[in-house]
């Protein structure tokens, strides 16, 4: 049976790489057969030294294999590399007493692939019956969780007996999660982190993020002693740090015990949803999770530290570990735990009861359904390869990223076959990826190389003159390699002291390619090659030819004419681009006998305008300059050079029917007039009418009797001015007099031993006489 499989493979290569896609090679600057080879996978090269005809070049002996048996060229001088397939190790499908088990084969492929040649191979999968299952019940021990705490506390025997029917190599462990221990997900205070539960409540540990509490073990009392110690904590949120635990339950595989050769479950049980990447800023947690094991005395240590995996993270180690998760959760978070399967590859979510009293018989129908669906898919993939599945079951999903296999029974006769189809766009060396399925440690690796180089028969000893080559050089897949200072198809062309680059230059117009790829140069010049109808090009660089023009009604000119040169040269009566409108300019003529109103050309009977005229007569310019601003000005001394393209006339009343203009004349009055255009672009006729708009001229006697009054009256208002200025300065002086006068005390003293006298006071009074605006003061005495 074993020789069997590398037949199959070799017969479905066939079937299905070489003859459901139709054999085109599409060439272009093939200069060698390794050219060829790398231009398509389809194309095929010959090596026949007499293949080419005179001046033809090298590149026709690059196309498909039909193609080129048809030219004459014989099957054994035709060079085109297969894929070839190498089946390195293929142990056979198996089990055994000690849980080593083959569940998928082959284990590694070598391939040699064409560059864009696909190649398909079959891979057989058989679910072993037996296989170890190790699986972890990671439990969250929140406060709303303390009823079903107790019933797992008692779970050991049933679960124990419900894994025995799937394996008898089974083992169980147990961790436990709440959330990290800083605020806002927990109270902070000492009292309340050694205590979170209720006063009430006397068993209660003390606040944590993860601790692993059970490594895995085939030992049912280990499980329940263990299980037993553990009391409910607490916390202040509803979501719950979830992701963080099973992260480390993945990552930390020493720690928790993980068996190689195992099937690995996750068990999560929870009440509550999960924090994630990006809540941990609500505590001032930046450092994003490394994805590393930080386990020390069994407890998370980095939980107050690291932020909360994202999903994509946590997605990515249960794949890399081969772990399979299953979510036993209450109903009121049951839709968000599917959301989360779907972004988690191998995951089943299941509703726990109120009490968690279902837990056995729920894990018992994730397990059988996670174990029922086979996913194969590949890691990392090399740069330009593709990879395809096409599952060959009864309910399979074909797909570029995964093969997928549902309803696969433990223990099946029939081994579930997966087609993978692989393409390498490119060359490359040793490049390699790994098959798995989901979930299971067996892999297939795939090494790929590519054959981007011709092995040719060559005609005697390598590098030895040939004569096909004038004994001036060798042959090489069929065409001659030149000596030095010869060049030419059969190296005929002594260059002599001439350069080599410069007499290909003069064979390349514009620098471009050498005889725009349609010719040889030999010696300077280029010798056009035929075309595919059998004609030739032509030109001092093979630029021209007469078979690729335009098309009009799948004709070439549309019949009605020749090609020259890559261009259309029209019968007599026909015109266009591909000759296809007749000659005729009877849909440009306008009501005035004119063409296109002298402002565009009739092409295929229909006006092309100028200088942004409209169709269908270039009669109106929506974008063009308002004549009105360009056909009028002051052009007293060069009107008649100015408006040369105006004709007009003096109306008393205007007969056109377009806006009227204004425009100062030289003499400053307002002029108007109508513009229509005439047949042409700057033909214009105009009407310009009689009455002009002047300005009155200005009143002398007005304006001088006006400045007369005006330089009195601001006169008056100086003098005005000057004797308000002068009030109030006197004004000022006298105020200040007054405050003076209260001031002064006029009174004699007497210094007498006696008792003062009273004498007389003598009070002078002032009086103040104003004269002519000068103050005199006069004394009188009373």
């Amino acid at each position: 049976m074993d020789w069997c499989m590398p037949l199959l493979i070799l017969l479905l290569m066939g079937r299905h790489g070489l003859c459901q896609q139709e054999e085109v090679c599409s060439k272009s600057l093939i200069n060698s057969c390794d050219d060829c080879i790398k231009s398509g996978p389809y194309c095929a090269w010959c090596q026949a030294l007499n293949f080419t005809k005179a001046g033809e070049q090298d590149a026709v002996r690059c196309n498909t294999r039909a193609n080129l048996i048809s030219a004459g060229c014989q099957e054994n001088e035709i060079i085109s590399p297969a894929n070839k397939l190498n089946i390195a190790k293929n142990d056979p499908l198996s089990a055994s007493e000690n849980g080593q088990v083959v569940q998928m084969r082959p284990q590694k492929i070598d391939l040699d692939l064409r560059p864009g040649l696909p190649v398909s191979f079959n891979v057989s999968f058989k679910a072993a019956e037996g296989h170890p299952v190790d699986l972890y019940y990671l439990m969250d021990l929140s406060y709303s969780m303390r009823d079903d705490l107790a019933n797992v506390k008692v779970l050991g025997t049933d679960l124990f007996a419900a894994l025995r029917k799937i394996t008898k190599h089974a083992r169980i462990g147990f961790g436990a999660f709440v959330d990290k221990t800083v605020l806002p997900y927990t109270n902070t205070n000492k009292e309340k982190l050694l205590k979170p539960c209720d006063e009430n409540d006397q068993q209660c540990q003390a606040a944590f993020g993860y601790r692993h509490v059970l490594s895995l073990t085939p030992n049912k009392n280990d499980f329940e002693a263990e299980v037993k110690k553990q009391f409910i904590s607490g916390n202040l949120d509803s979501p719950e740090g979830s992701l963080d635990a099973m992260m480390q339950a993945a990552v930390c595989e020493d720690k928790i015990g993980w068996n190689s050769n195992s099937t690995r479950l996750i068990v999560l049980t929870t009440d509550a949803g999960f924090h994630m990447a990006g809540d941990g800023k609500l505590a001032g947690i930046l450092e994003p999770n490394d994805e590393q094991c930080h386990m020390e005395n069994n407890l998370y240590v980095k939980s107050t530290e690291m932020d909360y995996p994202s999903v994509g993270q946590l997605a990515t180690q249960l794949e890399k570990n081969r772990i399979q998760t299953i979510f036993a959760v209450t109903q009121n978070v049951e839709s968000v735990y599917k959301e989360l399967s779907k972004m988690i590859p191998k995951s089943e979510v299941g509703v726990l009861s109120s009490d968690s009293k279902n837990v056995v018989e729920l894990i018992e129908g994730a397990y059988n359904a996670l174990s029922s669906k086979v996913t194969i898919t590949h890691d990392s993939l090399p740069e330009n390869v593709r990879v395809v599945y096409r599952p060959i079951c009864s309910h399979g999903e074909k797909s570029e990223n995964q093969g997928v296999c549902d309803q696969v029974r433990v223990g099946d006769e029939v081994s579930v076959i997966f087609e993978i189809t692989v393409t390498a766009d490119l060359c490359m060396e040793n490049k390699f990826f790994t098959i798995s399925p989901r979930g299971i440690k067996d892999t297939l690796t795939v090494t790929i190389n590519t054959t981007c180089k011709c092995q040719c028969d060559t005609a005697g000893p390598i590098g030895d003159p040939h004569p096909h080559c004038n004994m001036r050089g060798s042959i090489s897949c069929g065409i001659c390699r030149c000596n030095k200072g010869h060049v030419g198809q059969f190296c005929s062309c002594k260059i002599g002291d001439k350069d080599e680059h410069t007499l290909r230059a003069s064979c390349q117009k514009d620098n471009g390619t050498k005889c725009e790829g349609r010719g040889d140069c030999v010696c300077g010049r280029c010798e056009c090659h035929n075309t595919d109808s059998g004609s030739q090009y032509y030109g001092p660089y093979c630029e021209c030819d007469d078979d690729h023009c335009e098309k009009y009604q799948n004709q070439q000119c549309g019949g009605n004419g020749e090609c020259r040169c890559g261009k259309c040269e029209c019968n007599p009566g026909f015109e266009g681009s591909t000759c296809q409108c007749k000659t005729s300019d009877e849909a440009c003529r306008t009501v005035n006998n004119s063409v296109c109103n002298g402002r565009g050309s009739c092409k295929c009977n229909q006006c092309e305008c100028r200088g942004g005229y409209q169709r269908p007569h270039c009669l109106e310019c929506p974008g063009c300059t308002d004549p009105c601003q360009t056909k009028s000005g002051p052009f007293k001394k060069n009107c008649s050079e100015a408006c040369k393209t105006i004709s007009s006339k003096i109306v008393e009343k205007f007969t056109f029917t377009s806006k009227e203009c204004k425009q100062k004349d030289s003499e400053g009055c307002w002029m108007t007039f109508k513009l229509v255009q005439l047949v042409g672009e700057d033909n214009y006729e105009a009407e310009i009418r009689k009455q002009r708009e002047c300005p009155p001229p200005p009143n002398f006697i007005a304006i001088i009797r006006g400045s007369v009054a005006a330089v009195h009256l601001i006169g008056i208002l100086l003098l005005m001015l000057i004797k308000l200025l002068r009030y109030m300065k006197d004004l000022k002086e006298f105020r200040k007099f007054e405050n003076e006068k209260k001031k002064s005390k006029w009174a004699e003293v007497r210094h007498h031993s006696e008792l003062f006298v009273q004498t007389e006071i003598a009070v002078t009074h002032f009086r103040l006489v104003s004269l002519d605006s000068d103050c005199v003061f006069v004394l009188v005495s009373c």
